[in-house]
């Protein structure tokens, strides 16, 4: 048989202990709150104590409940704001990673127009220019050494003139075609270099090592000291290179050759330019017909 669908509670102890504690609690609750208004009325300073003592007992639960509520209600944002930041992050390290190979770009252009610009100036200074070009490739790995030129004989170049920099001396042009010439390198093996100190005149010979340096020896005496630092320059013996040209600095003290490095280093450089020889070949002897050479005239 089922069960009465309206149950009165008196027949749970559950049930009836239940609406006897709602009764009390708001017996309880009407009592308390009688009181209260009795105290806030006849006795605000005592109204105030017992606020007072409540309001400790609640300000703990209520700053937790409020940091909980801002905490659940935070993580939105919080995952909303680590992706906008990770994305903003990822924006500036491209960014940076741009303007970076554009300053790297700056920087490269702004030496390349220095160097011109020094070079420029140094032609207009110079009577014996013949062209100002750009060094095009070089080999510098190879124990022979030797740099290309976009300037051959449609630019007046010809074999035997020296080349240099604005820091010193490169090589001298080997061979020529329409526009373009081949450069030995003074660090090469071949290249021998007449130079003076400049500190005291010195002359000396500066030989390429074919790895990038030079040797540096003296011409004339034996037993001389070379000093670190000591610069030695062309000294125009033999007619080919312009003296008072910067060749080699000692790089560390020596007796009788010293280890060198060039004033100019051909692997850094872009531009060059081409001189003439320092002194002019002499015409060659034409024989008399016959054979015989040109008797002088009697005195």
């Amino acid at each position: 048989m089922a069960p009465p669908r309206n149950r009165r509670p008196g027949f749970s102890r559950r049930a009836q202990y239940g609406l006897f504690l709602g009764y009390v609690g708001a017996i309880g609750g009407a009592l308390v709150g009688a009181v209260l208004l009795l105290l806030s009325t006849f006795n605000p300073p005592a109204y105030a104590m017992v606020r007072g003592f409540f309001a400790e007992l609640t300000t703990p639960v209520s700053t937790a409940l409020a940091w909980v509520e801002r905490g659940f209600a935070g993580i939105p944002g919080a995952v909303s704001e680590h992706f906008n930041v990770q994305g903003e992050n990822e924006r500036l390290r491209k960014e940076i990673e741009t303007n970076r190979t554009l300053v790297d770009r700056a920087r490269t252009l702004n030496q390349e127009n220095r160097r011109l610009r020094q070079l420029l100036g140094l032609k207009r200074e110079s009577a014996d220019a013949v062209v100002a070009a750009r060094l095009v490739s070089s080999t510098p790995t190879s124990t022979r050494r030797y740099a290309v030129l976009n300037a051959g004989s449609l630019q007046n170049v010809a074999r035997g003139m020296p080349v240099r920099e604005a820091d010193g001396l490169i090589g001298r042009v080997i061979e020529t075609s329409l526009n373009t010439s081949r450069v030995l390198l003074i660090v090469d093996s071949e290249s021998s270099v007449p130079v003076r100190r400049t500190r005291d005149g010195l002359p000396a010979l500066a030989k390429g090592r074919g790895d990038g340096k030079l040797d540096v020896h003296s011409a004339s005496l034996t037993g001389v000291g070379f000093k670190s630092g000591d610069v030695f320059v062309t000294s125009g013996t033999g007619g080919l290179f312009p003296p008072n040209i910067p060749v080699a600095v000692i790089a560390k003290d020596a007796r009788d050759t010293a280890e060198a490095v060039p004033a100019a280093n051909p692997d850094a450089l872009d531009f060059a330019l081409v001189l003439k020889p320092f002194l002019d070949e002499p015409p060659p002897e034409h024989p008399a017909p016959g054979g015989e050479a040109p008797k002088a005239a009697p005195k």
